[in-house]
């Protein structure tokens, strides 16, 4: 199986996975131009695409996929409180989308997958696990790591995880003291040190690559979000990288090695 990071950060996310002959979106956070941009530097088109899933309803998730829609075939994937705000604000999903269960695998096509639910501010959202010889998963947008996110990352062999900011940039940054407040409740972001704890959890339970993601532009650095993961990580042998804001970071889930960036 293979990961491509297409975008990570308040200004959008997507990323692809491809195993056997299924290629699959992780949400859909960036322009539908852009997307079918990346996909052409992967050799794929639109209509490439075996399904969407959509963590959840807010705009940096869900930005191309009005667009998306109309200029593919695929289904969007997501759990029914997810689902049902996306009928609300997007009604031409309505015959495209397909309610999945959260905590239970199901499949699309090669693809092995189950959501599990992650806290944030929002009715619900999810992080998502996805089999296909290896192993991998997502959990972003978490204002803290509770025992069902730990128990759908521990043991994947590629993981992304949030490390949204540095603690001390947000609470010393510009932010109005509501949106600080927000950030750090335990359905806000994650924060550095707190990612790197998590890392280390994942590590020891047999992570071979970790990736950090949805880091924010005002409030963290990937220098400094890379350093209190190192630290953390230091004697694991996992490796790390720093998810793009916009870019492409390319990985073989199975072998964790690094392909392009």
């Amino acid at each position: 199986m293979r990961l491509t990071v297409f975008a990570s950060g308040s200004s959008g996310n997507c990323l692809l996975l491809s195993g056997g002959r299924t290629n699959i979106l992780i949400d859909a956070g960036i322009s539908t131009r852009r997307i079918a941009a990346l996909l052409g530097e992967c050799c794929l088109t639109l209509q490439d695409i075996g399904g969407v899933l959509i963590s959840h309803e807010h705009s940096d998730h869900i930005y191309g996929l009005k667009t998306l829609v109309k200029r593919s075939t695929c289904p969007i994937y997501a759990p029914r409180t997810v689902a049902s705000r996306l009928r609300g604000m997007l009604p031409e999903l309505d015959e495209r989308l397909e309610v999945i269960p959260v905590g239970e695998d199901f499949s699309i096509a090669a693809l092995s997958v189950r959501a599990f639910h992650t806290p944030h501010d929002t009715p619900e959202s999810v992080g998502y696990r996805v089999s296909c010889g290896g192993v991998f998963a997502i959990a972003t947008d978490m204002g803290c790591v509770t025992d069902e996110v730990r128990e759908n990352l521990r043991g994947a062999d590629t993981v992304l995880i949030e490390s949204n900011h540095d603690e001390e940039m947000l609470r010393f940054g510009p932010y109005p003291p509501m949106l600080k407040r927000r950030i750090l409740s335990d359905h806000g972001h994650l924060s550095n040190e707190n990612c790197a704890a998590l890392a280390r959890e994942l590590a020891e339970s047999g992570t071979r690559t970790i990736i950090l993601g949805h880091l924010s532009r005002q409030n963290n650095t990937p220098s400094t979000a890379m350093r209190a993961a190192e630290a953390a990580l230091a004697g694991t042998g996992t490796e790390i990288f720093c998810a793009p804001e916009l870019g492409c970071l390319s990985l073989k889930v199975e072998e964790a090695c690094l392909e392009s960036s």
